[in-house]
């Protein structure tokens, strides 16, 4: 075989020696070939498993490449942001601006019922912000994002027109109470998941400035309320409140919608699965803590600063104060936790909340109460605007709705259970010293759960989350 292979190259040389020569050098580079044929080969068999898996892993994180990453900017993004935001101040601007009316039903249309029962209205109205996302949330997976939009906002504005024609404790709890409840926590838990599907490395910026669009309307509803009501009565206070609403709801639905397809398997409208994950059980564990404190000097800053002889038109305005500083630590906390991970800024500002927790009921002068609130409005700012970030990393984007929607139903137990035990507390003790204890607490408790989720994701105390 070797010498017709070298024959062409005998019949040209007149020396053996140098035939022989030319096949032992094919001979010995088909070996080297052979061997390094091999060498590749089983070079080849080794990487494969390895790039099976990351191909895998790949289709398993994005099964839909086709759709891109997300454009992170551009402007149907920003507008999607601006109607989120909108639809924030929209929502939260009721919930937040509960203070004013339960002071005016407390004397007025409701006079002769206890506060607490009073209370009610509020609390549910709060916890169903959150309760109903655990459904919304699938619903948004399955592509449905202008049809409960809609149907929200109209059950939103009839609420909102028939609470003015309410004259009993029942009509109140049905429509301020249970219905514009339900509405808002529509809308909440659909335009949580919406950021998402536009933005992905500037995602803490612009869930920012979606949560901005609360803090605006937490510091002017409860403003417009107190006034109005004193110069056109109650009635058309709530039908001008109407019209507002109705203004905003219609640049949300015209603004918000999904980026990808819907999931094409959904599932359970509850995955419990979920909760394996130890990162997500723990953040949960978290999240339902810190409601158990975090409104907690939002709710009774204004009545402890009546408490200590500061005028009650002034202490009316240091809840707006603190909303108005919520509204900074939520673009700055969005911005930089796009550079360190939101983790990494919602654990200090957490933690900085605390503090102020434990020192609220210890501010009797008029300076003390505004640093309470500004500092405590900017830190606690921070944590709320970035509550959803954590959730969207720990999973795909198709499905980050039914995630949201079961982690902002722990946070509606909390929600739901502690302005009530901080009024307990505050009503055996007849003071807010150990209210402040107690909230404190709670929060300090979060921050702990949060340290231990970061820790979980990362395997190490150092690290971008």
């Amino acid at each position: 075989m070797a010498h017709a292979e070298s024959g062409p190259l005998s019949a040209a040389s007149s020396t053996p020696t140098v035939n022989a020569a030319v096949t032992r050098s094919h001979s010995a580079d088909e070996e080297k070939n052979l061997q390094n044929g091999s060498q590749l080969e089983k070079t080849e068999s080794k990487l494969a498993p390895d790039l099976a898996a990351a191909v895998k892993a790949i289709e398993a994180a994005d099964p839909q490449p086709e759709h891109g990453e997300a454009p992170d900017g551009g402007l149907r993004a920003w507008l999607v942001v601006i109607g989120c935001a909108v639809g924030a101040c929209a929502t939260f601007g009721m919930v937040n601006a509960w203070g004013a009316f339960q002071a005016y039903y407390t004397v007025q249309v409701l006079a002769g019922t206890s506060p607490s029962t009073i209370a009610w209205i509020g609390s549910v109205q709060y916890a169903l912000v959150f309760i109903p996302g655990l459904v919304v949330g699938r619903v948004f997976d399955m592509g449905y994002t202008k049809l409960p939009l809609f149907c929200a906002s109209v059950v939103l504005v009839a609420a909102t027109f028939l609470t003015a024609q309410c004259t009993q404790y029942w009509q109140f709890l049905l429509c301020q109470g249970v219905a514009l409840g339900i509405a808002s926590g529509t809308i909440f838990g659909t335009i949580v998941g919406a950021p998402a599907h536009w933005f992905k490395h500037r995602l803490g910026f612009a869930l920012g400035i979606m949560a901005l669009g609360s803090s605006v309307g937490g510091t002017l509803y409860p403003i417009i309320v107190r006034n109005l009501i004193k110069r056109v009565g109650f009635p058309w206070t709530m039908r001008i409140l109407g019209f507002i609403e109705t203004f905003l709801l219609a640049i949300l639905i015209a603004t918000v919608e999904r980026r990808l397809p819907p999931k094409r398997h959904t599932g359970p409208f509850i995955d419990l699965s979920a909760f394996k994950s130890v990162p997500f059980s723990l953040y949960g564990l978290s999240s339902f803590l810190a409601f158990l404190g975090i409104y907690t000097v939002l709710t009774y800053i204004d009545v402890s600063a009546v408490s200590e002889g500061i005028s009650e038109d002034f202490s009316f305005y240091l809840l707006a104060i603190a909303n108005g500083f919520s509204a900074l630590g939520r673009i700055i906390g969005g911005l930089v936790a796009d550079r360190t991970g939101p983790l990494n800024v919602m654990i200090p500002a957490t933690f900085i909340a605390g503090i102020m927790t434990y020192i609220w009921p210890f501010a009797t002068s008029v300076g003390g109460n505004i640093g309470i609130a500004v500092v405590y409005g900017a830190s606690s700012g921070v944590y709320v605007c970035l509550l959803a970030a954590p959730i969207v990393r720990m999973g795909r984007t198709h499905d980050v709705g039914v995630r949201v929607g079961m982690s902002m139903t722990l946070v509606a137990l909390g929600a739901v259970a502690g302005p009530p035990i901080s009024g307990a507390i505050n009503a055996a003790t007849g003071g807010f010293k150990f209210t402040g204890v107690y909230a404190g607490t709670a929060v300090m408790a979060a921050c702990v759960f949060m340290l231990a989720t970061r820790y979980a994701i990362l395997g190490r105390f150092w690290g971008k989350v």
